[in-house]
């Protein structure tokens, strides 16, 4: 015996679709598990690195991105591989540490949420399109000897 269909849509199926359409894309966008993860703030960021250089490596790939020295709490110079060097203002604002580069072609800042996971200092890309999680690999206390150092 077959069961008759309904015309008749079930009362929740919809709102419950909504809902785990939601919790899978949060989960696709998600880089890491996060049990594991654990948000730290920008200023607590900002005591680990300043007056150090590090390095940050694309978390899936493993490629370098590139080498930052954060000279104070609100100015760092940036190098990738094969470039010069930029400057750009740090400025943390609701929870992100973001940069303002001084050849930003939009004028934007790039901002990041600034994470642990396993012990490892992470930060990921602050948007939910095109993120990306880069990892830091290595903390030095060598500086870039970038050219015309602002004073910071």
């Amino acid at each position: 015996m077959q069961r008759a269909r309904s015309s008749v849509p079930c009362a929740g199926s919809v709102t419950i679709g909504k809902n785990l359409r939601r919790l899978i894309l949060a989960a696709a966008l998600w880089p890491v598990a996060a049990p594991a993860q654990t948000l730290i703030t920008p200023e607590a960021f900002l005591n680990a690195v300043v007056g150090k250089t590090i390095t940050f490596h694309e978390i899936r790939s493993g490629m370098l991105v590139g080498t930052e020295e954060f000279l104070s709490p609100a100015l760092s110079v940036w190098r990738m591989e094969g470039r010069g060097c930029v400057y750009g203002q740090i400025t943390t604002p609701n929870g992100q540490i973001c940069f303002l580069y001084d050849d930003a072609p939009d004028g934007l800042p790039v901002c990041w949420w600034p994470f642990l996971y396993d012990d490892r200092l992470m930060v990921r890309l602050a948007r939910f399109t095109g993120s990306e999680t880069q990892e830091v690999r290595s903390i030095t206390q060598d500086g870039l000897n970038c050219p015309s150092t602002p004073v910071g």
